[in-house]
């Protein structure tokens, strides 16, 4: 049965809380190096959904940058692939880990498993800073993170090209939450607490 499409390259996770919105990060980045053929989508898919399910099972290639517990030291990154990727999916570093595991089961089960599967995965510092960046250590791995991309894709025979110098790339998402937008607006953390609900954190000093 013919897909809909040659490749997926999908990024997850969730830029709210620190090191893991590396897969929401890399992703973007990689948009903004390379271009890619109408039959191959890139797509920042957040902390998923089921409206996800159709780049699951409309391709035979799908590469995701995520963050990952790796048990290494932060910033580390590794490439799952094959017998490995069922015991990523059970590990449960955060919640949306879950959500991918459902997708893929039911791909597995409606016969529309993709052929190659490759993470990249990343070993987070933290993943409490609410509304914090990424750590040094993790987004110094970003760069890295794509030659491995390159290296599967040109391996999958899926095309991509270098765009252009100073070449305008549209957001994959709302233009506020890309990077570059965010860092810079994102207040201190004078201005906004980032580890809770300070009113709950207040009442339980008070006890």
């Amino acid at each position: 049965m013919d897909k809909k499409y040659k490749a997926v390259i999908m990024g997850v996770g969730n830029i709210l809380w620190a090191d893991e919105g590396f897969g929401n990060r890399a992703v973007e980045a990689f948009n903004k190096k390379w271009r890619t053929p109408e039959n191959v989508q890139v797509i920042d898919g957040g902390t998923l959904g089921y409206f996800l399910q159709e780049f699951i099972e409309e391709t035979d290639n799908i590469l995701i940058f995520d963050c990952a517990d790796v048990q290494c030291e932060p910033g580390t990154l590794k490439v799952i692939e094959g017998k490995d990727i069922t015991p990523y999916l059970q590990t449960k570093v955060s919640a949306h880990q879950q959500g991918l595991n459902d997708l893929f089961a039911m791909a597995m089960v409606r016969g529309r498993y993709p052929k190659n599967i490759a993470i990249i995965g990343c070993q987070p510092k933290t993943m409490e800073d609410y509304g914090g960046s990424l750590t040094p250590e993790v987004s110094e791995s970003i760069g890295p993170a794509l030659i491995k991309a390159e290296e599967i894709l040109t391996h999958w025979g899926v095309d991509h090209f270098l765009r252009c110098p100073n070449e305008e790339v549209a957001p994959l998402g709302e233009a506020c939450l890309a990077r570059d937008v965010y860092e810079s607006e994102r207040p201190s953390e004078g201005e906004a607490f980032r580890e809770g609900d300070i009113r709950f954190i207040n009442m339980a000093k008070d006890k």
